[in-house]
């Protein structure tokens, strides 16, 4: 008989996608630049609404924002931003589409500055996950010192939607910070990839 897998609680009884998510995304840490583009613009999508409605439109996403390349999505124009908006597949919010044709551009200006987001980004953590030890889920914090920090400077740098909770969710996302409970079977694997 197997033994049951112990999750973090907010990954269960949602959809299978969503345990997916937990299971082979969730706080892997995440260096390349495209990667980190799509988090950035997802987590901004998300704000005000569930991570479950931006999963279950990421295809969406990827086929609207041309699979995340943010050189493409910098020289979208005010026409193609129309149209995004029409689009089912996304979340049809004008200024949430019109900021990650911002965020392109700022993120194109990071990279030619650092030579590339993810040296930049992975800098506001000394370029190693924080190993957070929480017991519950509700002991995980929505913002942090370094996502204060790291939204204070893509805020200063042109950056839109992005606040500290965003900031940290998108740490959490893309494995800056290990912030699986440690009961939670994905716990270890996460920490031995610091």
């Amino acid at each position: 008989m197997t033994k049951p897998v112990t999750r973090c609680r907010w990954a269960e009884g949602v959809s299978l996608e969503y345990i997916r998510y937990h299971d082979e995304e969730w706080g892997v840490p995440v260096r390349d630049d495209r990667t980190q583009f799509e988090f950035l613009t997802l987590e901004g999508a998300q704000a005000g609404l569930s991570w479950s409605t931006i999963l279950n439109k990421r295809e969406g996403y990827r086929k609207a924002f041309a699979d995340f390349d943010p050189e493409k999505v910098a020289r979208f124009t005010t026409k193609r931003v129309e149209k995004l908006l029409v689009d089912p597949s996304i979340v049809r919010n004008r200024l949430k589409v019109a900021s990650t044709v911002t965020n392109a551009k700022a993120f194109l200006d990071v990279q030619e500055e650092f030579g590339s987001f993810g040296d930049y980004i992975w800098g506001f953590v000394d370029g190693r996950p924080i190993q957070n030890r929480w017991k519950k889920d509700g002991d995980v914090p929505a913002t942090s010192p370094e996502s204060d920090a790291l939204s204070k400077d893509l805020k200063k740098r042109g950056f839109r939607f992005v606040g500290s909770t965003i900031i940290y969710a998108h740490m959490q996302a893309t494995g800056m910070v290990n912030d699986h409970v440690t009961g939670c079977f994905r716990y270890r694997p996460c920490a031995k990839m610091a």
